[in-house]
């Protein structure tokens, strides 16, 4: 079974999570991502590691992918604590967080057309000049995107990898209003992410660099929500030659049951672990207790990316 059995919340110091997005199958960026967290979390004799599902996008995930990805975890060895959440399940707490929000945002009318003619770099994007604050730019639309008002108070945190220690930024000025629920009614990332993390109790998000610029938006979120803002690892992701993630976006191949151990061994020589070699383990299981007791996070790449052949 991939679950082990579920245990009390009080017993435990730390909680991580995996949350992949199942439009794809697993493939070696992931594995990164899965075993960064869970290496974290088992290490702690109290640690728990959470297992989430973010099907938020239904135009994006697959239940397909979402049984592939489990499967794949199940077969790799992964054990996570409690049950699985869905996020396609929890709409109506995402509306209900949203309404509680309602100081602080508005409905915007902008079309994507008419913001990304706002810049000239399409890799940088535009920052949203508020154009729906005090009315909707287009009145006579019926689609309206859910915006939140941002402010020029810096948001900092220490990231527990990356050497921008302290990393601040102004949302305001960096990135503008952010959506939180999208024109067609889909929910952002931005607000399920933050409302998942404090009803699991996270106490540390381990996660991709890719998603490094995310976070104070996601910690401004939680100081208007009065959640606690958890502790952050940003490691590298890794890149292919030319310099693109590895990503699903980026049709990166997906894994597979064969060479499990060489497999979980370059992953963890990416994330800077001691190298050793297959044969040295009799099976799986005597490698995640090798893995488990000489994990090191201290050792993971003060990079923001790696490439990976």
């Amino acid at each position: 079974m991939g679950a082990s059995e579920k245990k009390s919340d009080s017993s435990f110091f730390y909680v991580g999570r995996f949350a992949p997005t199942p439009s794809a199958h697993l493939h070696f960026g992931s594995l990164i991502a899965a075993t960064a967290s869970y290496l974290c979390a088992r290490q702690h004799k109290h640690g728990k590691w959470l297992l989430r599902i973010e099907d938020i996008d239904t135009q994006r995930s697959h239940s397909k992918y979402s049984k592939s990805i489990i499967h794949m975890l199940e077969q790799f060895g992964f054990q996570w604590d409690d049950e699985i959440i869905y996020q396609s399940k929890r709409t109506q707490i995402y509306q209900n967080t949203l309404d509680s929000l309602n100081k602080y945002t508005y409905p915007c009318s902008c079309t994507r057309k008419q913001l990304s003619a706002l810049t000239d770099d399409l890799n940088i994007g535009y920052i949203y000049p508020g154009l729906c604050r005090e009315a909707p730019n287009n009145p006579d639309s019926t689609q309206f995107s859910i915006r939140l008002k941002t402010n020029n108070d810096p948001i900092c945190f220490n990231d527990l990898c990356q050497n921008q220690k302290p990393f601040c930024q102004n949302i305001a000025q960096d990135i503008g209003d952010f959506i939180l629920k999208r024109s067609d009614g889909l929910f952002a990332y931005q607000l399920a992410v933050v409302i998942d993390d404090a009803e699991q109790s996270i106490t540390h998000v381990v996660r991709g660099a890719d998603l490094f610029d995310n976070t104070p938006r996601q910690i401004y979120l939680q100081q208007l929500l009065g959640y606690d803002t958890p502790l952050y690892l940003h490691f590298p992701v890794a890149v292919s030659a030319d310099g693109k993630k590895l990503s699903k976006q980026n049709r990166s191949p997906e894994i597979t049951n064969k060479n499990k151990r060489v497999q979980l061994i370059k992953t963890l020589q990416f994330l800077g672990q001691p190298i050793t070699h297959p044969d040295d383990f009799e099976n799986l299981d005597d490698l995640w207790k090798w893995a488990v007791q000489n994990w090191d996070a201290d050792l993971i790449p003060k990079k923001m990316a790696i490439k990976y052949e």
